[in-house]
């Protein structure tokens, strides 16, 4: 892969990990976020928002056959800015207001005036979530029980 590529590799998986950052964050977190931008920036809705289902596919162990577990609930939104910026969200559930706030976040992420300001809010809501999810960790770890075979006296 050349160096372009490479470049363009990263700054995808960059925009995938605002993405799922966005998805995560609540509905007050991201109008928050809105108010303290001032105006709403000019945009379009290029599609939605929408709600509707996706299949959530499962595997059993690292190496089990993958099968369906069941449907979920995904509302998904996706703007453009008058600057040209194209953002999308998707959420699950069905707050269709919180996919459009996401797709505009998105849309802002790539917006050069907006950037350093959604990447401020993206990293504070990823040490938010990082946090939930050590809180979440230890109250279940406290309720763990390990089991172990115990050998009987029959040889």
């Amino acid at each position: 892969m050349d160096a372009i590529g490479q470049e363009l590799n990263l700054a995808q998986k960059a925009r995938q990990r605002v993405i799922g950052l966005l998805a995560k964050a609540t509905r007050q977190e991201l109008e928050a976020a809105l108010e303290n931008l001032g105006a709403t920036p000019a945009h379009d809705v290029v599609r939605g928002p929408e709600t509707g289902l996706v299949m959530v596919r499962g595997q059993i162990g690292g190496g089990g056959a993958p099968f369906n577990l069941g449907e979920a609930t995904v509302s998904r939104a996706t703007i453009q800015l008058a600057s040209g910026e194209v953002g999308h969200g998707q959420v699950l559930g069905t707050d269709r207001r919180k996919a459009l706030l996401a797709a505009l976040f998105d849309a802002l992420g790539q917006a050069d005036d907006h950037a350093p300001a959604i990447g401020t809010f993206v990293d504070g809501l990823e040490a938010r979530i990082a946090a939930d999810d050590l809180k979440r960790a230890e109250q279940t770890a406290a309720t763990r029980v390990d089991f172990f075979t115990m050998v009987r006296g029959d040889d």
